[in-house]
């Protein structure tokens, strides 16, 4: 089965005993393809057993789901939700990977070579704009004194030298679509800073170029020797959020429901310190549950053919979705999350799923270590070309020779409380850059943290 390329949402209504009611394009030829028709049981078993367990907990659910097609294999991120007798199923982030051929067998291992390359790493658009400039794993100092700023040009910060035979690897790559390697660039207006460039190409999910992504290697770093790859270390293997779901979320979902029912005293009276231990392992478990969460975001933003989805979203509106969702977290703590006004909007160019992620978790984080009794404010605004929105709170804040710090990866400033994994800003920034936007914090009127995130505005 060959599909074409899926809307950006495909959606279908499953009845409370199973059966597929209607559904888009895609998610019908796939039914058909194993079995199932329009009012016959939904047939993809991936989809069959979220559909069954919405349609029993009656809570929103939404995860990444695998599903088999005779071509190959489809990744999918789905949404599903009980509507009265119905539950409606949104399916996202819809991705066909066909069978190998020898021809895509090339261009991966291209790929591999340019993302193996050392030194420090860029991200351009199909515009030759800087998105993303850092330093690489192993690859540390190799950034220079002054490295790109986002939003500049590649060619006003590189000047490219052809090879010997005169040619430049990184057009033909370029012209090809194809991944480069070996590109010698010098540093415009400074003498004698030359790099080795690498890199690779980033297409969406209908097969659209979003741009390049590489490292780039001073050349007194360069090994002069024929090149020879190291045995790659796979750090999160492709089966590894599967592999989570199965081991850890599965029985994790299954000890939280337990605790929350003795906690809420479902099999009969229990005595109070009884129901607290229950709601201490309620609360574990959800931790427990967010860390899983949060490593297998880092599996899927490690891999280098992440991509992200340009989608026309609200930043206004995923701000107060985002605060309505976190209301009861922030009663605990007497704390009020003031939000933009029904009648603002914010139209900015992102991924809606991984934008709402972003705020939950600026706005979890406010909630978490603001002072109860306290307020955190939600603001949005435009500057140029940029949409943002703010999340104020009237907490410690952020000291100022640690603010690109508590970006990094497993950085928790010193806190030793359990609310977290220290891995939650360092996703967010990562999956700001990958949507062509950023985030960082300064202190906010009256004291305070001020974390903001820009994204390209819409039109």
């Amino acid at each position: 089965m060959h599909m074409l390329a899926p809307p950006a949402i495909v959606r279908a209504t499953v009845a409370l005993d199973g059966r597929l009611l209607s559904a888009d394009e895609p998610l019908l030829s796939l039914q058909r393809e194993a079995g199932g028709d329009l009012g016959e049981r939904l047939a993809i078993p991936q989809l069959a057993a979220i559909a069954r367990l919405v349609a029993h907990l009656h809570v929103p659910v939404a995860r990444p789901v695998v599903a088999a097609c005779d071509s190959g294999d489809i990744e999918m991120w789905v949404r599903a939700r009980a509507d009265d007798e119905l539950v409606q199923l949104s399916v996202i982030d819809w991705h066909e990977r066909t069978a190998v051929t020898a021809t895509l067998d090339l261009a991966r291992r291209e790929a591999d070579i340019a993302s193996l390359a050392d030194g420090w790493l860029w991200q351009i658009d199909t515009q030759l704009r800087f998105q993303m400039v850092m330093e690489g794993a192993g690859s540390e100092g190799a950034l220079p004194a002054s490295p790109p700023v986002p939003g500049s040009r590649f060619t006003s910060y590189f000047e490219l030298h052809p090879d010997a035979e005169g040619d430049l690897a990184i057009l033909r790559g370029f012209a090809q679509r194809r991944a480069f390697h070996d590109q010698l660039a010098g540093l415009v207006g400074k003498q004698g800073e030359s790099y080795r460039l690498s890199g690779y190409p980033m297409f969406d999910l209908s097969g659209q170029l979003l741009g390049y992504r590489g490292t780039a290697l001073p050349l007194e770093r360069a090994v002069t020797a024929p090149l020879v790859l190291p045995k790659p270390t796979v750090l999160y293997p492709a089966e590894f959020s599967k592999r989570l779901d199965r081991s850890l979320r599965q029985p994790l979902g299954r000890i939280i429901a337990n605790a929350d029912l003795l906690g809420a005293q479902g099999h009969g009276e229990l005595r109070p310190d009884y129901a607290g231990y229950a709601g201490d392992i309620a609360t574990a478990g959800r931790h427990l549950m967010a860390l899983i969460d949060d490593l297998a975001d880092l599996q899927a933003i490690d891999r280098p053919d992440f991509t992200v989805i340009a989608e026309e979203i609200d930043l206004a509106d995923l701000g107060r979705r985002a605060a309505g969702l976190l209301v009861v977290k922030a009663q605990q703590r007497d704390i009020a999350v003031i939000t933009p006004a029904a009648d603002i909007v914010a139209p900015a160019v992102g991924e809606f799923r991984r934008a709402l992620q972003i705020l939950m978790n600026l706005i979890g984080n406010a909630i978490r270590y603001a002072p109860e009794g306290s307020q955190v404010r939600v603001e949005t605004g435009r500057e140029r070309e940029r949409v943002w929105i703010a999340v104020l709170d009237q907490g410690e804040g952020v000291p100022a020779d640690s603010r690109e710090r508590v970006f990094a990866k497993f950085e928790r400033l010193g806190r030793n409380d359990p609310g977290g994994s220290g891995l939650g800003l360092f996703i967010s920034r990562r999956l700001a850059r990958a949507m062509g936007g950023d985030i960082h914090v300064d202190e906010a009127p009256g004291g305070g943290a001020r974390f903001t995130l820009s994204l390209p505005a819409l039109g």
